[in-house]
């Protein structure tokens, strides 16, 4: 990474760009590979299901914009990627999602992405305990605000008049 970041901006962004593009792009033709190969299995039945053309469907509909926000997470994109392959996600769907997620990625990396994750590493090679302290206070405020926002949607389905 530091002989792209010791590149000039410009091409240090057209290089994060072009190695995100690449990456996400495999990832989602891999999906698309392995249900493809899937359906020519005795079990390939089970993506013709109502269950399985719901989930496609809902995938289609909101997954370019997961596709797009997960490019903001650490080890999401992939699963989110190859998800989209998966459920056959249309390419005209699919790459404009894929194509505004990478701008975002690369101009992430390209500015403060790098300099936090070395600040990170910084505070993780000091402090491991400190380190792994705050990844556990970060994981508990996002199930606390999972599990109040479930609430609250189970409070306000319970009161539909």
């Amino acid at each position: 990474m530091d002989q792209i970041m010791s590149l000039p901006f410009g091409v240090a962004l057209a290089a994060l760009f072009a190695i995100v593009m690449i990456r996400v792009n495999v990832t989602y033709w891999i999906g698309r590979g392995v249900v493809a190969g899937f359906g020519h299995t005795r079990f390939g039945k089970s993506l013709e299901r109502p269950k399985s053309a719901r989930a496609q469907a809902l995938i289609q509909r909101w997954g370019p914009y997961a596709v797009v926000l997960s490019f903001l997470t650490i080890g999401l994109q992939t699963a989110v990627n190859l998800a989209a392959g998966a459920a056959r996600m249309p390419l005209r769907r699919y790459l404009p999602a894929a194509i505004g997620g990478s701008v975002i990625w690369a101009l992430l990396y390209a500015t403060i992405g790098l300099a936090a994750l070395e600040a990170w590493l910084a505070v993780a090679a000091a402090s491991p305990v400190g380190a792994g302290l705050a990844l556990a206070t970060l994981a508990a405020v996002i199930v606390w605000l999972v599990v109040r926002r479930r609430r609250s949607a189970a409070k306000s389905a319970d009161t539909v008049v």
